[in-house]
Parts: structure tokens; sequence; C-alpha cells
């Protein structure tokens, strides 16, 4: 279910420009709000979606033996995905998002995991609220409570605007089950994904 208002977004594009100072009808601006519309109705389609129905999305599993016990850790790194913060609606980029899971039972499809960063992102985001989002929706999806998110990236309301220091990088870490609770599996884990 699209639950966002085309429209609406449409007449405040129209009105942003305006209080800009351009002409929403000039020829190069009368598309525009349409055109932004259609764009935030595909970067924010995740605002469509509780974690659930993201984990319910992508939930397609495998018997794969695991009994979750042996301390089995599902890595994949480097997950490039985008966002926009909450704050000033500026970009979140070069996002590199890690994720690992214990699987209990069942393995989660490698692709599943990537829709998963890629679907949590699609919504006006904190870093810190996404990597517990992608933690929350693993978990849902894969029955395992032992899940670890890791991301790194840029924010353009650092980097382009206000203090403008193009280089800086927020790391954020959110660790859930084991992870958190276990130190020798947790520098199992921080082991695994330096290498």
């Amino acid at each position: 279910m699209d639950r966002i208002d085309y429209k609406a977004i449409e007449e405040h594009i129209r009105g942003i420009l305006k209080a800009l100072g351009d002409d929403p009808d000039r020829e190069g601006l009368k598309e525009t709000p349409t055109r932004v519309a259609k764009m935030y109705g595909e970067i924010f389609e995740g605002m469509n979606y509780s974690n659930k129905e993201i984990a319910e999305m992508f939930n397609k599993s495998f018997e794969d033996g695991f009994s979750g016990s042996s301390g089995d850790i599902v890595v994949v790194k480097d997950i490039e995905i985008f966002s926009y913060c909450e704050h000033h609606m500026a970009l979140m980029y070069d996002m590199k998002v890690t994720v690992a899971y214990i699987p209990n039972g069942r393995v989660l499809g490698l692709s599943k995991i990537a829709r998963i960063a890629d679907m949590a992102a699609k919504r006006l985001q904190l870093q810190e609220r996404l990597g517990a989002d992608i933690a929350e929706i693993i978990q849902l999806a894969s029955g395992s409570e032992d899940a670890a998110v890791f991301i790194e990236a840029n924010h353009s309301c650092m980097t382009a605007r206000g203090i403008k220091k193009p280089s800086a990088k927020t790391v954020t870490s959110t660790l859930r089950g084991r992870f958190e609770t276990d130190t020798d599996l947790r520098n199992r884990l921080f082991m695994q994904i330096r290498n």
C-alpha cells in the first residue's frame, strides 16, 4: 500500500520553488514538482512499511542444518545504500552496511539481507535508528535474536553545509542478542568483519 501523497508533494515543491524566488512555471521547472514527487516515492518507499512488514517481504530462508547453538556467524559486508537524515532531509551517502546474524535453524537468502538494509534506508532516518531497524528486521526475518549491524557513512548535513567537514565519517554499531552479551562471540565477530 502506497501511503505517499504525490499530489501534496507536488504542491509543496511548487511552493518551495516560489519561496526560493524562482518561477515554477518557467521551462526548466514546469515538471520539477512531478519529477520530485516520483523521486520521493522511490527513495522513501520504506516509509510505506513497518519493520515487521519489511521482514515479511524479505524473509525467504532455507533450512541448512544450522542449530544456532554452535555460534556459526553469517556476515554480509559492505552493502552500499543511501538514506536521508530526518533533521535536514540531507543525503547520507557512501553508506556501507555490514550485517551479521547467527542462524537459528534457517539461513536467510543473502540478497534478502541487502534488500532489508536498502528498504530500511528508504525512510527519513537517523543512522543510529537505521542500524536498530535493520537489526530488528533481521531478527524478525531470520527468527534469530542474535544480530549485529555496523554502518559507516558520510552525511551531507556535515560535509556540504554547516561545519563543512568533507572527510568526516559517522560509524555506528548495533548489537543484539548474544552479540551484545557474549564478549568472546563479539570479539570473533569483530575479527571476522575486519578481514
